[in-house]
């Protein structure tokens, strides 16, 4: 299959080791240019998404029983064909969601780097053994597969979201079944292709497209799914932690945020309007580590917003393929509809409008707006406290630090905040006080590496930490075996 130059994907569904055709198709739309439709790609129904399931079912022993070299060697091959066909794949990536190629390029170079490292993890898959308080006897503590995980992955990071969590699934020897979003199809069937040329056991790797209402509903209230790894929103994360809980299926949710961007007095502002820029309005602002919210001092303000009102100007917005673009359209109309919605709340509640809010029509119709920016706005409106998931940033005007982490910490939300600063005690101070599970200091508050945990607190995460050794404690039970050898 192909999917760059192909019109319709009728195919689209990979179950038990062949592709399939659903109960019917969607089309994916170009959101750079609405009038391209990259494919029409196939939904499942609930009958195969529980023959997905049993499939995986059935092969998840013989997964685990897999050696280890032969599981480090399947890992690391898809991680390098994803590192090599990072042009092509990223191009696709960009096409249907909407982020500038370089930034669809890099995603599908991190999902390689993803896959390496886990391929490595198969490696160091090294239990414990203790002394017992019984003379005699010996202690071993082991780690084994949890059995067959659901994956519910989000439309903003198709490929690097997805495969934070079926490397370490596969790694750790479970069988997966992945519902990608429906508006990035192709991304998923892509990475499906990569992952079936290795020839894992039929029904190890399993992809069913589809609403969440149908597939994703059968998908948590399974009683043969062994664990749920969700990305998405917190109305659905909790209805997601309410199935898997009735069946005593573990769950780990990665959810929505408000992260706050922290510009101290002594800030270098060049390093501050950079760190935003990057932070609120790369990937069009549709990311959970967003810094949405700008607590800045009273003693830089001025200088800080006239600085970063100069840089925004000179962002260019245009189709995710053009070149020199910083940022492409949003991904659907329902989404830039929502973001006009926030406009004007905003607006209502006596934001100032400083820059942006505008629908762009450019040369190729798309879902296109221009970055936005609001001033004079206060912590306890519906816009700063609720995910926007939009290229728009308010600022709120603080006197001191302790105000600034106070202002930052008043949030249902806790996943990432930042602090730009020269102060080695500024940072000390807001590195140990911040509610969050990452704290970035000089530096935007998007973007993490891929060897260390990622997750947050509050209503951002539930359950064990995604990524690096920590991802183990999701994708493994502990098995503790005691013997007396005489």
């Amino acid at each position: 299959m192909t999917f760059i130059n192909n019109v319709q994907v009728e195919k689209s569904l990979y179950i038990a080791g062949e592709w399939q055709s659903g109960i019917n198709t969607i089309a994916n739309i170009n959101p750079s240019d609405i009038s391209e439709n990259l494919g029409d790609f196939a939904q499942a129904s609930e009958a195969q998404v529980e023959q997905a399931i049993q499939a995986a079912k059935v092969a998840q022993p013989e997964w685990e029983k897999t050696p280890i070299e032969r599981k480090q060697a399947v890992l690391q091959a898809i991680g390098d064909e994803l590192i090599a066909r990072c042009d092509e794949l990223g191009t696709l990536l960009s096409r249907e969601e909407g982020k500038p190629f370089a930034e669809g390029r890099g995603e599908i170079y991190r999902a390689g780097q993803f896959f390496h490292y886990f391929a490595a993890e198969v490696l160091r898959q090294i239990g414990d053994n203790a002394a017992s308080v019984r003379p005699g006897v010996f202690v071993e503590v082991t780690r084994e597969a949890v059995g067959v995980i659901a994956i519910i992955s989000p439309w903003n990071f198709p490929t690097a979201t997805a495969a934070w969590k079926i490397a370490p699934a596969l790694a750790f020897g479970n069988s997966v079944v992945w519902k990608p979003a429906n508006l990035t199809p192709a991304s998923a069937v892509a990475l499906t292709e990569v992952i079936h040329r290795q020839g894992l056991p039929a029904g190890t790797f399993n992809l069913v497209l589809g609403s969440g209402s149908q597939v994703g509903n059968t998908l948590i209230h399974s009683k043969d799914v062994n664990g749920v790894s969700f990305t998405g929103s917190v109305d659905t994360g909790r209805k997601v932690a309410a199935a898997t809980a009735s069946n005593f299926v573990r769950c780990q949710l990665e959810m929505g945020s408000k992260n706050a961007l922290v510009v101290a007095n002594d800030a270098d502002i060049q390093i501050a309007v950079e760190a935003t820029i990057a932070g609120s309005f790369s990937g069009a602002g549709q990311k959970c580590t967003a810094s949405s919210r700008l607590v800045v001092m009273d003693g830089i303000h001025d200088a800080y917003v006239e600085a970063l009102i100069k840089r925004m100007s000179e962002l260019k917005v245009g189709h995710a393929l053009e070149e020199g673009i910083f940022m492409g359209p949003v991904v659907d109309g329902n989404q830039l509809e929502a973001n006009f919605v926030w406009i004007d709340k905003a607006c209502q509640s006596g934001a100032e409008l400083a820059f942006g809010g505008e629908r762009l029509n450019l040369k190729n119709e798309g879902f296109y707006m221009s970055p936005t920016l609001f001033l004079n706005t206060q912590n306890s409106w519906e816009v700063n406290q609720e995910e926007v998931f939009a290229p728009m940033a308010s600022v709120i005007r603080v006197s001191d630090l302790d105000e600034a982490i106070a202002v930052a910490n008043d949030t249902r939300f806790g996943l990432t905040g930042g602090i730009i600063t020269q102060s080695l005690r500024n940072s000390a101070i807001f590195k140990q006080q911040i509610q969050t599970g990452c704290v970035m200091v000089n530096l935007p508050t998007a973007g993490t590496d891929y060897h260390v945990p990622f997750g947050g607190r509050k209503e951002s995460s539930f359950g064990p930490r995604e990524q690096g050794q920590y991802a183990k404690e999701f994708y493994t039970v502990v098995k503790t075996a005691y013997q007396r050898p005489y």
